[in-house]
């Protein structure tokens, strides 16, 4: 009877997490991340939910934010360009994410991107912006996740809920049933409402770090006027050492024909001419020797 007792409690928290998994979360009050300071003047209620990782419950007026900014600016050296922008976000407690440099053209051109507080965005905007000669563009979004964050809080608080009763039933089916089968099948269902857990931890941590920190994108575009016009693609250099090999190859190819007239077309001329001079001299005095025909 007991084991019976044990099955259908098994039967009953497998259903009700199927229920969890599927049944649409409850909007729940607006939950700040784990780094709340981030958000300036929030205030956190009393008796609110916190996780293991010190998750709180703020106020319902506070919202997480995701912000990021992105910019087009031209400037006299994208190269010393970068190392200022690398400055600024050091110095506000941010950190660059990517960076990329080129040539084209002959022009130095990059694009970086950084990740600054979410409260010193508007601040490190301006300052990036003085670094141009001239903002070619400038454009910016924002996305509330504060539903996401909440709805995810809920999921965690019930599959929290849910664990802990598995550990319960863990426990009581090693204490009066020691069966091998039920014990992993209620291990089985303990492991995957542990994975779900930390599923759903992975991407809150993602959201708070994402809404504390503001990503800008910057590109950076040389200023043609700082630099001396040339023309693409012309080197000098290279038209004078084509103009040398081209000069080296024509002597060689009068040097190579000098040499094959002096050495095999004469030698030639003179083995077909010799006969040939014969045979007309031979042929000349045979014509002047012979009597003139009588009338």
């Amino acid at each position: 009877m007991r084991l019976n007792r044990l099955q259908a409690l098994t039967v009953v928290l497998v259903l009700a997490l199927l229920v969890a998994a599927c049944a649409p979360q409850a909007r729940g009050t607006a939950v700040t991340p784990a780094m709340a300071p981030t958000y300036s003047g929030a205030k956190q209620e009393s008796g609110g939910y916190a996780d293991a990782q010190g998750s709180g419950t703020a106020s319902s007026e506070e919202r997480m934010i995701v912000r990021t900014a992105d910019l087009s600016l031209v400037v006299r050296d994208a190269e010393g360009s970068v190392a200022q922008i690398k400055d600024i976000a050091g110095g506000l407690g941010g950190h660059v994410v990517d960076l990329r440099l080129w040539r084209d053209q002959e022009q130095l051109r990059g694009s970086i991107t950084v990740r600054v507080p979410a409260e010193s965005l508007d601040e490190a905007l301006v300052k990036f912006k003085g670094l141009a000669v001239k903002v070619e563009r400038e454009s910016g979004g924002s996305q509330d996740v504060t539903e996401e964050y909440s709805d995810l809080g809920a999921r965690l608080r019930n599959l929290e809920a849910t664990e802990q009763e598995l550990r319960e039933l863990l426990a009581t089916v090693r204490e009066q049933t020691g069966k091998a089968e039920d014990i992993l099948a209620v291990y089985r269902e303990l492991t995957q409402i542990r994975g779900q857990i930390e599923q759903l931890k992975g991407r809150m941590q993602y959201l708070e770090r994402t809404a504390a920190m503001s990503a800008v994108t910057i590109e950076l575009i040389p200023d043609v006027l700082a630099k001396p016009i040339t023309v693409a693609g012309w080197r000098p250099s290279e038209t004078v050492s084509r103009a040398l090999r081209a000069l080296l190859q024509t002597l060689r190819w009068l040097l190579d024909a000098a040499i094959w007239i002096a050495l095999y077309i004469l030698p030639a001329l003179i083995v077909v001419l010799i006969p040939i001079g014969g045979l007309v001299f031979l042929w000349r005095r045979r014509k002047k020797g012979t009597p003139p025909a009588k009338s």
